[in-house]
């Protein structure tokens, strides 16, 4: 179990980045961080995995994914 900080969810995920972060997720935003997450050399991506741990960096990336899945079919 994670912190309640930590989303478990796609849609805590979701709920986090758009509502308590007030990040659209726009085409350009998702595809950005699907590529730092996927670069260990990425910095913001290193200090994530510091913080958050490499389940939470691929949990993270898929949720990215279904998002990117979701703008496509709109």
């Amino acid at each position: 179990m994670t912190s309640p900080l930590i989303p478990e969810t796609y849609e805590q995920w979701h709920h986090c980045i758009t509502v308590i972060c007030r990040q659209p997720l726009t085409p350009e935003f998702v595809d950005k961080r699907i590529k730092a997450l996927n670069d260990p050399k990425e910095h913001t991506t290193q200090r994530f995995v510091q913080l958050y741990g490499d389940q939470q960096r691929i949990r993270t990336i898929q949720w990215f994914e279904q998002s990117k899945a979701e703008l496509a079919s709109k």
